[in-house]
Parts: C-alpha cells; structure tokens; sequence
C-alpha cells in the first residue's frame, strides 16, 4: 500500500497541518455551530444566511441535523471535550423525539421551527446521515440508544429502499414508503431512481455502523456497495457518473470534481473497515485512479472547481469541495506515499484560508465565486451549510497525524 516511506520534513509538514486545522475545529468552526444554531429549548435553528442573518423560523433540515450530530460525536471522540458531547446528545434526542417516524419508520426530510413535522418524505440520503450520526455516537460513547435507532433505520432502509433485482438503492419514497413522483435531493439535480450521491454516503453510514456493528446482513451490503461504486457507477476514465435509471443506465456527462475526491477516499475508507483483503486489494488501484480523475479540476493556486459538462464548466470553489480535496490528497499520502498528494493537500488548506475561511463572523463562506469575490448569495448555516465537510476534515487531518 504505502510505496514510499515518509521523510521527517513530510511528518513535520503533516503535524503543522493537523495543528493549525485543530486551531480551526476548537476555535472557529464548531464554536459558530455551538453558539449561533443551537437554541435553548433543546432544539436548532434552521438557516443563517450569507450575510450573518440567523432566521428563527426556517426549517430545520434532516440532514443538517445529522450531520451537526455526526460532527460533535466525532469530535468529542477525537478531542474529548464535554461540550461536544453535550451537543451531539441534544442532536441524537431531537432526532429521536422530532425526526423519528416512531409510527412507519425513518425519518422526516424536514421540520417546521417549532419541531412538528413539514415535509415527510423518506429520502434515503437523509436516513443515511442519521445513521452515521447516531452509529458515530455509538463509537465515541458505547451510546445504547445510538446504536439502536442506527439499526431500525438500517433495517428501513433494507427493507424499503434496496433493489432486490438489480442492485442498489431507490431514492425516495413518501411518507408510508411509496413511490413518490419527485425524487431529488434538490433542484439541481436530475430526477432519477437511483444515484450516486445517495450510494456513496450510505456506503460511508454503513461503513461507520460496521465499526460498532459487525452484522452478517451488513457486511454482506458493505461489500455490495463497494462492488456497486466499482461496477456501475464509476466510469472507465475514473470519474463518478452520477444519476441512474431503474438498471443502471447512465444518459448524464457531468463531472463533479468534489465527489471524486470524496468518493477516492471514503471507498477506500470502507475497503479497510471491511478489512477483506483482496477488496483492499483492489482498491489500492482503484483510489489513485479517481483521485487522479478529479484532479483535472485542482490547481495548487486556486483549489478545486465544482463541476463540468459538455456545456459549460462550474469553476466556482465551493466550501465542501475543498475540504474533501484536502482529506482526499491526504489520503494518497497517508497510505500510499504520494509527495504530491501531501503537496495538494497543503495548498488546498492554504486556498482555503486565504478565500474560504470567514474571518470577521466564524465558519467558512460558501463558495469562491470563479470571479474571486465571496459567495455571499447561499446560506452561512442552513439545510445544505453543515460543519460536517470542513469539521470532518480537521478531525481526519487530526486524527491520521495522532496515529504517527
């Protein structure tokens, strides 16, 4: 796996790095999220925008929630810090009491601000974050209760969502998990059954229950999904292909250069959670191999661009992108010796707070627009704005360095 071996002056660059992302974690990132979207009746808020405007009647977002309960888990896990764990509790007890269909299973897309249900469709993205949310909590604490909700919403998603024909996971579904007419996770995207998105984050949610849940019917989907990313959704020249009909076909030229990054990673993540050998095998070739696909969309000055078609090309650099280029890059040194994956990953962390980083009001802006002013037009905190991509990011960075 590692074909060279690491020089002091790469170790010392590595420590510097994880000491100034931990800097970032503790105080900045995860403080905004502790003092600004955290109300005192045990909920959260929904949104604040790009301009630092907190709306207290917004909707409260499914995944955002997960996510906040994933990030505070894990870093409370890494860091140790109560607070943390105060935060990921309140985040596991609001989904359990507000998210949780208690009567037919899953979760809720969104909630009103007062926490009663809004939009209940089951999108199985959303179940997905839950349960790398709750199953993080489970390893950091030995959470019973984590663990438990992780497992119904696992089974759900099994018994609703997997295609018993032709592999894979339908998207959504309504309330009382029938076939539903709109599918998309947003706007942007195409309306199809299946899609890459939704597989590569419930191979990174079953990936982490696996770590505290070693069942027969989960691995045996682990093992599935890593076949699925390697047999349908990746195409030959490495990229990603994202959106699916019923068996699988592809009718999309898109490249979306932030999840091959994240995707170059996290399969390779699941490959050594499985700990089966020969699928880390042939991972080993598979990783560098999409790493260098998206690398068509990095440059060492300007970080990582969001997408491209056969139209038009998206070159603005959004937060997440660049927070899984440098995880991503890090990778490839970590456990396969590149120098220029190290290289990159340096560069993208200084892009990153040059352009990326708010300064005045905490967390990170959106996105770099390709004009090089600030996107301040999307939200700050909100639906999509989580502290999971940058604040996971830190936490790998972190954690990978404590294990040298």
């Amino acid at each position: 796996m590692e074909t060279t071996k690491k020089t002091s002056a790469e170790l010392l660059a590595a420590q510097a790095l994880a000491s100034q992302v931990k800097k970032e974690l503790t105080e900045n990132i995860l403080p905004y999220w502790m003092q600004k979207m955290t109300r005192s009746d045990g909920g959260f808020y929904g949104r604040i925008d790009g301009n630092e405007n907190l709306d207290p009647a917004a909707p409260i977002g499914n995944i955002m929630t997960a996510r906040m309960l994933w990030t505070f888990a894990s870093a409370y896990r890494v860091l140790g810090n109560e607070e943390y764990l105060k935060i990921a509790i309140k985040a596991k007890e609001f989904i359990i009491s507000n998210f949780y269909d208690a009567e037919l299973g899953g979760t809720y897309w969104s909630l009103n601000a007062d926490g009663t249900p809004l939009d209940t469709k089951k999108q199985i993205y959303a179940i997905a974050f839950t349960i790398y949310g709750l199953a993080e909590l489970n390893r950091a604490t030995g959470d019973g209760q984590a663990l438990e909700y992780a497992i119904k919403l696992f089974n759900s998603i099994e018994d609703h969502s997997f295609d018993t024909e032709k592999d894979g996971y339908f998207e959504a579904f309504t309330r009382e998990w029938n076939q539903i007419e709109d599918m998309r996770l947003s706007e942007k995207d195409a309306n199809e059954s299946k899609t890459m998105n939704t597989h590569l984050h419930v191979l990174e949610a079953y990936t982490c229950l696996y770590r505290v849940w070693k069942n027969a019917r989960l691995e045996e989907r682990l093992r599935g999904l890593i076949a699925i990313f390697e047999e349908k959704i990746l195409a030959q020249d490495g990229h990603l292909k994202l959106f699916f009909d019923n068996d699988w076909n592809c009718g999309y030229d898109i490249f979306s250069y932030g999840h091959d990054i994240e995707a170059s990673w996290l399969i390779h993540e699941a490959a050594l959670v499985l700990g089966d050998a020969e699928v880390l095998a042939r991972m080993d070739k598979l990783v560098p191999a999409v790493a260098a696909a998206a690398s068509e969309g990095f440059s060492q000055q300007e970080g990582m661009i969001y997408e491209k078609t056969a139209e038009e090309t998206d070159a603005d650099r959004h937060w997440w992108v660049q927070a899984e280029s440098v995880v991503g890059y890090f990778n490839l040194w970590d456990h396969f010796g590149s120098q220029e994956g190290l290289e990159n990953a340096l560069c993208c962390w200084e892009f990153i707070k040059s352009h990326i980083i708010d300064r005045e009001n905490g967390e990170w802006f959106w996105s770099l627009r390709a004009d090089g002013t600030v996107n301040r037009d999307d939200d700050k905190a909100g639906f999509w704005k989580c502290p999971y991509h940058n604040g996971r990011m830190c936490l790998e960075i972190i954690e990978r360095t404590a294990q040298r």
